[in-house]
């Protein structure tokens, strides 16, 4: 592994409680780093940070709900003072069906957790950030959203949107010390495959020359060097980790 400079530094890990935000942040602490875990999910998200130790701590939070989000910051700053790096990793996949068959309550949530809780996330932590004049985001996209997958619309249109808003967010705080960008990896096997139909798996993997799925741990790599202070001339930029099925 190589080393990653994060000394004393804390961040902020939304779906921290499993999948790649918990290998994210235990990147982030085996860098030097202190993480908050922000999840849902009261039982595993107690489970990750004792399972992490004493650089973790677990806050419970509903991402798509305005005044949890505000709490969680609250809470957050009251404990730690800072917050000098935030990672959007929670998110849902919606089901493996047709435009035509997509029930719009699934549409809703996808674009809720996906979407609409990465922006409540974005727009309370960069108060801190500016008034600190430093700060790094890393928005959790995926090649769906620049490719478009079959029988994943919802999905593959709000990680679209999530590219969009990095792009958007990069440019309005460029003029200052916080960086915003966002990594589009290809299928990485976790829990979230669960909500996934066989075949749509398979039709991933088919799509990755290396013809295999990524891993937590290189996820985590480029995210934790996005999260320091070494990432100093990117902003609003997209990394690709797709096993060679993105190339532009």
């Amino acid at each position: 592994m190589n080393q990653l400079d994060f000394q004393g530094r804390h961040a902020v890990v939304t779906g921290g409680a499993a999948g790649l935000g918990l290998a994210i942040a235990q990147r982030l602490i085996a860098s030097g780093g202190t993480v908050s875990l922000w999840d849902r999910d009261l039982a595993q998200g107690r489970q990750a940070a004792e399972k992490l130790g004493a650089g973790a701590a677990f806050v419970q939070v509903d991402v798509t709900d305005e005044t949890s989000v505000k709490e969680a910051l609250e809470s957050t700053l009251r404990r730690t003072q800072r917050v000098d790096a935030l990672v959007n990793s929670a998110g849902v996949t919606g089901p493996n069906v047709k435009v035509w068959d997509y029930p719009l309550d699934a549409w809703k949530q996808v674009m809720d957790v996906n979407l609409n809780g990465l922006f409540l996330c974005c727009r309370e932590v960069v108060g801190a950030m500016r008034q600190a004049n430093y700060g790094r985001i890393v928005n959790i996209a995926s090649v769906a959203g620049k490719d478009g997958n079959p029988n994943a619309s919802a999905y593959s249109a709000s990680k679209a949107a999530v590219i969009a808003l990095t792009k958007s967010l990069g440019k309005e705080l460029a003029d200052t010390g916080v960086r915003v960008n966002c990594v589009t990896p290809a299928a990485v096997k976790t829990a979230i495959f669960d909500q996934m139909t066989e075949a749509h798996i398979q039709f991933m993997l088919s799509k990755i020359p290396m013809g295999r799925f990524g891993t937590p741990e290189e996820v985590a790599a480029m995210v934790g060097w996005l999260c320091t202070e070494d990432c100093s001339f990117s902003t609003g930029a997209v990394f690709d980790l797709s096993g060679g099925r993105s190339t532009y």
